[in-house]
């Protein structure tokens, strides 16, 4: 910088910084030799918060207004340093300007798949996906623990160390495993909120706090969803005789839509197969007329008998089953057809299947 740079650095009355970006925390204003004129203005704009910093050591914090600068407003840098008079500039400190907005939709995710034991899946891996928000909750701090003489400070240089703090935390959370992985959708702002809370003194050591933390996905490794996805599909086709309809129709489309690539035996196989399927499905059932084979009808099914044990309802049982039960006189019973719960013993019909009463002893 020449001579007429510093000349006209001396007569540069205000300090203020217009911030054109959207993810810078801390600006340093650039001053010839870091000299700022005695008088000079002051503009600290919403939002911002400006920091003195002399010899390094923090001397003054001023927030949103518009401030003159002087020895006369300034009585910790005046105590920190005489001033020498003339043409030289009477401040000679730096000037860090605070970027104090909400800083909204950060990336954070877990850089490796999080092991743990589901109650329904047993061990899987998942990795996690979301947004965060934060804002500057006292920039001495930031300085002294992120920015020290780094002339901006961007969202990107703390990233890294503040996803660590988030991966860990809900890797803590989820690892207790009091909620299931078919479950945790359902609970997506809980852990959001939970996370927060434990995040607080993380990020305060550096001066920052956390506002929000929204997850917006848990996902499986790729082998566990295709194998959920074969699962769901099973279930909605209802039974095996279904399944395998539904895998013969995709086959017979697919090899359709590869015209001289396929086999046309075995697509006839295939016809064949499924046509024979849906014919045997859709079938009347042969009638039961009792021919030479002397076919006769099922015997008749025996009354179902509920048991109370333990305060818990058991069964239902049939006769055979309740002797195995060993029934007392006091056991409870219901069956259909019954008002209420009644005392085994009183139930006439289940004197054969009661445990026997031994006689007293004799005296």
């Amino acid at each position: 910088m020449g001579l007429f740079d510093a000349l006209r650095g001396q007569f540069i009355d205000v300090i203020e910084w217009l911030d054109d970006t959207q993810d810078t925390l801390a600006y340093r204003f650039e001053r010839q030799g870091n000299e700022i004129k005695n008088g000079a203005k002051l503009i600290v704009r919403p939002g911002q918060t400006a920091v003195f910093v002399n010899e390094g050591q923090v001397a003054d914090e001023f927030g949103e207004g518009t401030y003159t600068l002087s020895t006369q407003n300034l009585p910790i840098l005046t105590t920190l340093k005489s001033w020498p008079h003339g043409f030289n500039s009477p401040f000679k400190a730096e000037v860090y300007f605070f970027n104090t907005r909400q800083f909204t939709g950060l990336k954070w995710g877990t850089p490796h798949p999080i092991t743990l034991r589901d109650p329904e899946l047993g061990p899987v891996r998942l990795r996690a996906f979301g947004t965060y928000s934060m804002r500057i909750g006292h920039a001495a701090t930031l300085l002294r623990q992120l920015i020290s003489t780094n002339p901006s400070f961007e969202t990107d240089d703390a990233a890294d160390q503040l996803r660590a703090f988030m991966t860990t935390h809900f890797a803590e959370w989820i690892g207790k495993g009091t909620v299931g992985v078919y479950d945790l959708a359902a609970h997506y702002s809980q852990i959001g909120d939970a996370m927060r809370v434990a995040l607080q003194p993380d990020f305060a050591q550096y001066g920052l706090e956390v506002m929000h933390i929204l997850i917006e996905s848990v996902s499986l490794p790729p082998e566990v969803e295709a194998a959920i996805d074969k699962r769901t599909q099973m279930g909605i086709l209802g039974d095996m005789n279904r399944y395998t309809q539904f895998q013969a129709a995709n086959a017979i489309e697919a090899s359709a839509k590869n015209p001289g690539g396929g086999n046309p035996a075995l697509d006839l196989a295939m016809g064949i197969a499924m046509g024979n399927q849906l014919q045997n499905s859709f079938a009347p059932p042969a009638p039961n007329n009792g021919g030479a084979s002397g076919g006769t009808p099922p015997p008749l099914p025996q009354a179902a008998w509920f048991i109370g044990v333990n305060g818990k309802q058991e069964g239902p049982f049939d006769l055979a089953a309740l002797a195995q039960k060993q029934l007392a006189p006091e056991t409870l019973v219901w069956k259909q057809g019954m008002a209420g719960w009644e005392a085994a013993g009183s139930v006439t019909e289940l004197a054969s299947v009661l445990a026997p009463v031994p006689p007293p002893l004799p005296k």
